[in-house]
């Protein structure tokens, strides 16, 4: 296809990509699907060979939001039986970060849910983020705590912190209509703010929340001008008890174009599939591998994930290998020697032109129940409730984590 290869080519030296071309990667039919992952693929191992990075999170504070997003277990009325209990304590959440070390995690993603740190907060997770950092000194921590008010970032950074997540989640024509308590432009003033501060920005956005295809590139385009080095991608999981309960709009293939747009729009950043991948992607999950160069381990916030072996099994049997600890996870021109530093065009040149799991992590949104294109209609897949299981080891309990 003359459009594969006009991507690869782009890709490899890029350059972004047109808004037409990345909708004709999601409206590839199910017979182009091994030529659209096999082109992406190129562009893939040409910025991070054959290297998964594995990441691993820490649910710090388990439900009791204020906020009222939709796709969130967590969210204020939710009715979903999850696990719900207050800050942990540095030496609890230092515990439960090595588990996910121990299984070869290089980078721990601190969650909490709420709108948005305290000072006293900040001063909660410094102190657990300087715990982690005692026992791993090498270890990556990316901190997700929603809206960030002045200073809270430098803070968070001098701590220790070397990440921080704020996803920007749906399109910017989306967001105005699915939230009240809060403004998509707040959202990207946190990731600026985590910029600014010199911490590495990871943003990213959920898929299967009714969204159009058009949705679907204007938050990938908006992210690529906010320019994270991470961008995750998570897919809805839909939890009986939230609004969305009834959103099963995905199938592993639609998963695997979302994932090869991404990759095409961003080729030189750290692509991660994040929430959502067990239930949408299935069996199909070591293709994925193939485009995106980064997973969580184990389980997400609220939500049992595949075993953590089943994970390394994964990717040991797909031809991959684990990022190593020593290993630097993004090319030479975005890290100039450390976070922060996107010179040379970052996530692309920008010519003519924001930790993932999706179930927490700070502010919510809601999101329109019903598809309103037909792309997303035609694609709609069957529900598997089955594959939904909340929670119930690791942090906040007094099981072993899976890791």
């Amino acid at each position: 296809m003359d459009l594969l290869n006009t991507l690869v080519d782009k890709g490899l030296r890029r350059e972004t990509p047109t808004r037409a071309e990345a909708l004709a990667v999601l409206a590839t039919t199910d017979d182009e699907l091994l030529d659209v992952v096999a082109a992406a693929g190129k562009v893939r191992r040409h910025w991070f060979g054959r290297r998964v990075k594995l990441n691993y999170l820490v649910n710090l504070k388990s439900g009791l939001c204020p906020e009222d997003c939709s796709y969130c277990s967590q969210r204020l009325g939710s009715k979903a039986d999850i696990l719900k209990y207050t800050w942990l304590k540095p030496d609890e959440a230092s515990r439960a970060a090595a588990a996910g070390l121990a299984g070869g995690a290089k980078r721990v993603c601190l969650v909490a849910s709420g709108r948005g740190p305290t000072d006293r907060d900040v001063d909660r997770v410094s102190d657990t983020i300087k715990a982690i950092k005692e026992q791993n000194e090498d270890v990556e921590v990316c901190a997700c705590l929603g809206l960030l008010s002045d200073g809270q970032a430098e803070r968070l950074r001098e701590a220790g912190a070397d990440a921080y997540n704020h996803n920007l989640n749906t399109s910017e024509s989306t967001y105005g209509e699915i939230t009240t308590t809060h403004t998509y432009a707040d959202r990207v003033d946190t990731v600026r703010k985590a910029h600014a501060a010199g911490l590495s920005a990871c943003s990213g956005l959920i898929a299967g929340m009714g969204e159009t295809d058009e949705d679907l590139v204007d938050v990938v385009f908006s992210l690529r001008e906010l320019d994270p080095d991470s961008v995750p991608v998570n897919f809805l999981i839909p939890f009986e008890g939230t609004p969305l309960a009834k959103e099963w709009n995905l199938t592993p293939q639609r998963c695997l174009r979302i994932l090869a747009m991404v990759r095409f729009v961003c080729p030189d950043v750290e692509v991660r599939i994040a929430g959502g991948r067990e239930v949408h992607l299935r069996t199909m999950q070591p293709l994925a591998l193939h485009l995106a160069n980064s997973i969580f381990l184990g389980d997400y916030l609220t939500s049992e994930g595949q075993a953590g072996k089943a994970d390394l099994e994964m990717i040991a049997d797909a031809g991959f290998e684990v990022e190593g600890a020593g290993e630097v996870t993004l090319p030479e021109h975005r890290t100039g020697g450390g976070w922060g530093s996107h010179e040379g065009g970052g996530c692309g040149s920008h010519e003519g032109s924001g930790c993932g799991s999706h179930e927490g992590g700070g502010v919510c949104g809601t999101v329109p129940a019903s598809a309103s294109s037909p792309a997303a209609s035609a694609s709609a897949d069957e529900p598997r409730p089955d594959l939904v299981a909340v929670r119930r080891r690791g942090a906040g309990t007094d099981l072993a984590p899976n890791a």
